[in-house]
């Protein structure tokens, strides 16, 4: 017998019933109810009808819905900031992807806007970009408005420290600070239609330019700062009536750093906001005062700076520098198989494959040896070592660290060590050649 065809009227009542009960339902899901409670009486192509029905009765009978109320702005009176991410875009330099955020600050009034590029919504992104906008403006409005800062909270862990700080920033600035409720970003709608305007501009200006690839980061700024130009044309005169009424700066900048005071541990490292760094093994058991910016770490000791790292960004949270630990390496090779953060110790993907090398050549005195290059690259040129195991591998003969001293030599190396940023080893080469049979250095 073939399933009986009802009508949506004939239950119309009561899902109005529901509806009157939990206006947030959706047709979707009456449709769905319906098909449960009446099986096989209920078809697909019935859903438009419940949906017409459903969009009528909200227009009608439904809940009153959530008014947007145009404000009138003053000129000099708020300044709203938000960040907004620029992943989207597909922006790389020299083909790398740059995956980052902008700060985005605008004035209400003239919507004269600027931007800082950063990596994360953290206190001290938001101090650099604020400070960055209001210093680039020349003076201070009455009153600025943001969303809630969770991340930034989040991110230094003590919502009263950030209290604390934040409030520091605005009494420095002698400005008025609000926010908006959390998961509201309409009540921020300045600052939320300004990130669309902005990036619809830079979208538009990459197709004309026909590449979304830059060769450094300081071309993309350049890049940048021309888009927030052609934004602000034509905005000139309410511009000037904002500039009238803006506050006078104050003689600085508030610092734009968070100070940590830590101890070095017998590991030679450090925690800073539960992300691990290397320091030189000189001052274990030392107490240092780390500065952390939006993209670096500064580390102090003794009124003095020491070191200067770059502060780490998304989900790695550990970063060791093999030159601030090699030489209690060299004296304990034993300890380097095992070691937590090995994978640190290869700069290059040519020392990778060095080392697996030696695996093979040397067996068990495989660390001892590696650890020989390794200590060649902190104290001389790590480029110019790198460049003769690469030399070497193509051979695909066995080598000692002389061999590769002697190549190395050849280039001036006369300037000082460089104690400063290692770049982020890339295994990709590493991995491309290991699973190609015939590309193997080692015999």
């Amino acid at each position: 017998m073939a399933d009986k065809k009802r009508s949506i009227d004939e239950k119309w009542d009561e899902l109005k019933g529901m509806l009157g009960t939990n206006g947030g339902l959706e047709a979707k899901t009456l449709f769905k109810y319906l098909q449960e409670d009446n099986p096989g009486e209920f078809q697909k192509g019935q859903l438009r009808t419940l949906q017409r029905k459903v969009k009528n009765w909200r227009a009608i009978e439904g809940p009153s819905q959530e008014v947007m109320f145009p404000q009138i702005h003053y000129p000099g009176d708020l300044a709203a900031s938000d960040f907004t991410h620029m992943t989207k875009l597909g922006i790389t330099i020299r083909g790398e992807s740059f995956n980052h955020m902008i700060y985005h600050f605008v004035l209400t009034y003239s919507n004269w806007e600027t931007g800082t590029i950063c990596f994360s919504e953290s206190f001290e992104s938001f101090s650099e970009g604020f400070q960055n906008a209001i210093w680039e403006l020349g003076g201070v409005p009455i009153r600025h408005r943001s969303d809630n800062f969770s991340a930034a909270i989040t991110t230094i862990g003590d919502k009263q420290e950030f209290t604390v700080r934040y409030k520091a920033m605005l009494d420095h600035y002698k400005i008025t600070g609000e926010h908006i409720r959390s998961r509201t970003p309409h009540e921020n709608g300045d600052s939320e239609q300004s990130h669309h305007r902005f990036k619809r501009a830079v979208e538009q200006s990459l197709m004309l330019r026909g590449s979304t690839d830059f060769a450094t980061r300081e071309d993309y700024k350049k890049f940048l700062i021309q888009i927030f130009k052609q934004l602000n044309t034509g905005k000139e005169k309410r511009f000037l009536e904002e500039l009238e009424i803006l506050k006078q700066l104050p003689n600085k900048r508030i610092e734009d750093f968070t100070r940590i005071e830590t101890k070095v541990g017998p590991s030679s490292t450090i925690q800073l906001k539960k992300k691990t760094y290397s320091v030189h093994s000189r001052l274990i058991r030392e107490k240092v005062e780390a500065r952390i910016y939006a993209e670096k770490i500064e580390l102090w000791y003794g009124q003095k700076k020491v070191d200067e790292f770059p502060r780490l960004m998304g989900s790695k949270t550990y970063q060791i520098n093999y030159r601030h630990i090699i030489d209690s390496l060299v004296r304990k090779p034993g300890a380097f198989e095992n070691y937590r953060y090995r994978s640190e110790l290869f700069p290059t993907s040519r020392f990778r494959l060095t080392y697996d090398c030696f695996k093979k050549w040397h067996g068990r005195k495989a660390s001892k040896e590696y650890l020989k290059i390794l200590h060649l690259a902190a104290y001389s040129f790590e480029s110019k070592v790198d460049q003769a195991l690469l030399l070497w591998l193509a051979t695909e003969e066995p080598f000692t660290v002389v061999n590769i001293k002697e190549i190395a030599s050849f280039a001036d190396n006369k300037k000082p060590v460089n104690y400063g940023h290692v770049s982020v080893v890339n295994l990709q080469d590493y991995d491309n050649l290991i699973n190609k049979k015939e590309a193997s250095p080692c015999r």
